[in-house]
């Protein structure tokens, strides 16, 4: 049973790492305990649940709504069902059979972990999740750009060197320069 945040943090290091240890291991085995086994990232989850061998797909039963989740053999009990912990997107998420059968969703919200996946099952601290780092190949193209844009312009600002956007103006003054030597711009100012 996870204790307040104000009394956990009276706790020595010592204290804490043993908390920490329990805490893990009762988490580990309540996950284990559940029909199904699952994995998330900042912007999607991915639910594996295990099927009878030789299963085909037209014998699964899967409903997947903005806040409900249902996956079963036709005619059976759902092995999971109920209401989920966040809303997901239903358009981006899909289902697939390859000896087991991989949900995956794509969450409403992409800047929060869940804490379980059905609400009536058993919850993980998300304040102890370590996200993978990434690499910039990782990113899609703009996303990439974007990002060694930032990463350019904070160096440029640290040298006290002048930013992509402000060499794109200084760049643009030049050739409007070369194209009119007939104006003066020997007071000109970029700001």
């Amino acid at each position: 049973m996870a204790i307040p945040d104000e009394e956990y943090d009276k706790l020595s290091k010592e204290e804490r790492d043993a908390r920490d240890k329990e805490d893990r291991a009762r988490e580990i085995a309540e996950q284990a305990a559940l029909p199904y086994s699952w994995t998330q990232e900042l912007g999607e989850v991915d639910v594996t649940v295990p099927v009878p061998k030789g299963t085909r797909g037209k014998q699964l039963n899967v409903v997947i709504q903005k806040k409900k989740l249902v996956v079963g053999l036709k005619g059976q009990e759902p092995i999971l069902s109920g209401e989920l912990c966040k809303e997901i997107k239903v358009e981006d998420s899909t289902w697939t059979l390859h000896d087991q059968a991989l949900v995956h969703l794509e969450k409403l919200n992409n800047q929060t972990w869940w804490e379980n996946v059905l609400t009536h099952h058993p919850k993980i601290d998300t304040r102890k999740i370590e996200p993978a780092n990434s690499k910039l190949s990782d990113l899609d193209g703009e996303t990439r750009g974007m990002v060694e844009k930032m990463m350019f312009d904070n160096q440029q600002k640290q040298l006290g060197k002048p930013t992509s956007d402000e060499m794109k103006k200084m760049e643009t003054l030049r050739k409007f320069q070369e194209a009119h030597p007939e104006l003066d711009f020997s007071n000109a100012k970029i700001s």
